[in-house]
């Protein structure tokens, strides 16, 4: 069994399927829309960077040739192994098997801190923005990408699968926390159809991914999502 740092929630698509989640990764967002908009509120050059649910790393190596270090956290031990190998010959990038309430790093040593679509949970989270704020220097910042449950097809299907999920609750959760927000028109651009296929049926349960895969022709995606972020 792989180690699981205490605390985590489970991620049933990237933790069940991490080779899957890999395809995910490579077919989301491919004009960098996010890495975009972001950079616009705080710029990442020569600073040193904090991936939180890093996953197999994916990010790391974009982010390591950027910023002078980058560190990546992850909760399940066995991805951060994989994240650690794929970054094994970037001198500036370390990777820590661990939870966001728990970050192992000092206080105020993260110029940008950022969780892409790891980190939606709204209430209960309240753990991990306090981290944030112990980690993050002032006049840095902290970034959350994730779905926008209220748009789109993606946005229908994620609630049909997670019905207890109350986007109007984890909104005002995220306001009361003094986080802002803007929307990003994100898209996932698949090469195969199998691969489309296969990231449906890890997203959504099987009914849901049933229809899903129905109402989808060719090999694109709408996925709305949403940029919150905070400066310290």
């Amino acid at each position: 069994m792989p180690r699981i740092a205490r605390g985590a929630i489970p991620s049933p698509n990237i933790w069940n399927t991490p080779q899957v989640y890999e395809l995910e990764n490579r077919a989301v967002d491919p004009e960098g829309a996010a890495d975009a908009a972001m950079r616009t509120l705080r710029t990442w050059d020569d600073a040193t960077v904090l991936d939180i649910g890093c996953g197999t790393g994916y990010h790391l190596p974009v982010l390591s040739a950027e910023a002078a270090q980058v560190i990546g956290v992850e909760p399940h031990g066995d991805l951060a192994l994989l994240a650690r190998r794929r970054c094994a010959g970037l001198a500036n990038v370390t990777v820590h098997a661990a939870a966001a309430q728990n970050l192992p790093l000092a206080d105020a040593s993260v110029d940008v801190a950022m969780a892409r679509w790891a980190y939606f949970f709204g209430p209960g989270c309240e753990p991990g923005l306090r981290e944030l704020s112990r980690v993050v220097r002032r006049g840095g910042a902290a970034f959350v990408v994730d779905l926008d449950a209220t748009r789109g097809s993606f946005g229908r299907w994620f609630s049909r699968t997670v019905p207890t999920y109350n986007a109007r609750e984890v909104e005002s959760f995220w306001d009361r926390q003094g986080w802002q927000r803007r929307p990003l028109d994100l898209r996932m651009t698949f090469l195969r159809r199998a691969d489309l296929e296969a990231v449906l049926r890890i997203e959504f349960t099987p009914e849901v991914a049933e229809q899903a895969i129905a109402e989808t022709t060719g090999l694109e995606l709408a996925y709305p999502n949403v940029l919150r972020w905070r400066h310290f």
